[in-house]
């Protein structure tokens, strides 16, 4: 009975909604976590300061690191050249994947909840619910990811792939507008049901979910099982005497890694991209503050916060079908070659135009978001690569994407770092102490507008303007030496399918 009634639900849903929706579970509450831990730690808990920056710095090592960490934990077996009579078929790598996801889905989900109720000392609580947080996220967004590159070669399979993962990824940015209706720091009784009825949907999502494609791999995992037996009944396949290679050791992964020039290029456009996405997620508030707040309502406000929330699941919707007819690399070039322009009509045309302005600040935030959302593909284009070039046993999908995070996650911390650095050169604007700097590079009225501008304002709109223009420029560069892609990334992707023939998965229903 139990059989039957997952199987029902197996042929109701095709692979790839299955997969996108595992999005879903993580985004509903990931983006509460982003918008309230901060302030139900300081407001709510009252956490002192030294504990505050303690935390967050072991949070900023950890979150570094455990990324390539479990990278490695997962796929350490993957890197050594085939070895005769011993292949893993892919079917047990996404089984493997599935597996992890199951057991770290729900565990991220009781992490989330371990937020919203005191339980120890504050400093110790933020430290402790910050790192099993981050590492169940890891692990979960490891695998998740992993498995892009795993159910799919094709470029076709992999954005359609995407394509739902962005639209399941939009439907749990709404968590977002629903947490207003209960957050309330002076009566915390409403936000924890909020809390506890997001994590248990996400909790049942995981677990239903992973068990579907579990299913739905396991009885392809047992006719690869049966056929290996068989011809190792008929000494078939297999040559004894040949001698098992050494396993890669994680010195010479890195070596190899170092020699990967598009992976190094990749990685490159990357660190400014993330440190772009966080620029934009830190000084969002200051730009409308200081920019728009004079001439536009709190509700304009309020709507323009919402929409570079869920524009970018939404706009990469149609990146994505772009994607399919001009390729990942092309329109990535676009949207670089887009933020340029965008950016050099904005500072031409100055701060005094609020309409322009508006539309300005939300597709700045839209179209860097939408970027994010396509890289995906590109290192999932780079685990092909990684696998062909170095004779992988199999691919090793999650810890490629481990060392991506590791290289690019600085771009996170640099982002706040100079922000706040170029905002006191330019305006004499001290954050911290909230008093003007003498020697600041901004200390007149400007004179392309033909008003008095003040310094602050002018500061904002400068670092507005010229970080996204310095940016593209960057990108570009580092982005036009990238050569995986055409020809030569169709050649990678018939290598791979060639050298994993009758190990890969059958992908009909995705």
């Amino acid at each position: 009975m139990g059989r039957s009634v997952w199987g029902c639900w197996q042929g109701v849903f095709s692979t790839a909604v299955l997969y996108g929706s595992l999005a879903l579970f993580t985004s509903i509450l990931h983006n509460v976590f982003l918008l309230y831990y901060v302030e139900t730690f300081v407001s709510v808990y009252k956490i002192d300061k030294v504990s505050f920056w303690v935390g967050e710095t072991v949070f900023l090592i950890w979150n570094s690191l455990n990324d390539p960490l479990f990278g490695w934990l997962s796929d350490r077996a993957f890197l050594s050249s085939p070895q005769t009579g011993s292949q893993i078929t892919n079917p047990e790598v996404v089984l493997k994947r599935l597996k992890a996801l199951s057991t770290n889905g729900p565990l991220f989900a009781l992490s989330f909840l371990a937020f919203w109720v005191a339980w120890a000392r504050p400093g110790l609580q933020f430290l402790l619910c910050l790192c099993l947080y981050d590492g169940f996220l890891t692990m979960v967004d490891l695998h998740h990811s992993a498995l892009l590159a795993d159910l799919a070669v094709s470029a076709t399979d992999r954005t359609r792939l995407n394509f739902h993962c962005s639209v399941f990824s939009a439907l749990g940015s709404f968590s977002v507008f629903l947490s207003y209706s209960f957050w309330d720091k002076e009566d915390f009784y409403s936000f924890r049901f909020f809390c506890v009825t997001l994590a248990t949907f996400s909790i049942l999502g995981f677990f239903v979910v992973s068990r579907l494609l579990q299913h739905r791999f396991q009885k392809e995992v047992r006719t690869r099982q049966d056929e290996a037996l068989t011809l190792k009944e008929l000494s078939v396949g297999h040559a004894p005497l040949t001698q098992p290679e050494k396993p890669v050791t994680i010195g010479q992964y890195i070596k190899q890694l170092s020699r990967h020039r598009n992976f190094m290029w990749f990685v490159s456009m990357n660190l400014v991209q993330v440190f772009h996405c966080h620029f934009n997620n830190n000084f969002f508030p200051l730009f409308l503050e200081h920019l728009l707040s004079d001439n536009i309502s709190a509700s304009t406000g309020s709507i323009l916060l919402g929409i570079s929330y869920i524009a970018p699941h939404l706009n990469n919707l149609y990146f994505l079908t772009l994607c399919q007819r001009y390729g990942v690399y092309q329109v990535i070039r676009w949207l670089f070659m887009l933020k340029l322009g965008l950016s050099v009509v904005m500072a031409l045309a100055g701060a005094d135009h609020i309409y322009l302005l508006c539309i300005f600040i939300a597709s700045n935030r839209v179209f860097t978001e939408g970027t994010c959302k396509l890289l995906k593909l590109v290192i999932s284009d780079l685990v092909d690569e990684d696998f062909v070039v170095n004779r992988r046993q199999q691919a090793a999908s999650a810890l490629l994407f481990g060392m991506v995070a590791l290289l690019t996650k600085p771009g996170q911390t640099f982002a706040p770092l100079i922000g706040t650095w170029l905002l006191c050169v330019y305006t004499g604007y001290d954050i911290f102490e909230r008093e003007p700097v003498k020697d600041s590079l901004v200390s007149v009225p400007d004179i392309a507008s033909g008003s008095g501008t003040p310094p602050l304002r002018l500061g904002c709109f400068y670092m507005l303007v010229f970080v996204p223009i310095t940016c593209a420029l960057l990108q570009l560069a580092a982005w036009s030496r990238f050569t995986l892609h055409g020809r030569k990334l169709q050649g990678i992707k018939t290598l791979r399918q060639g050298a994993q023939h009758g190990h890969l998965i059958d992908v009909k229903a995705i």
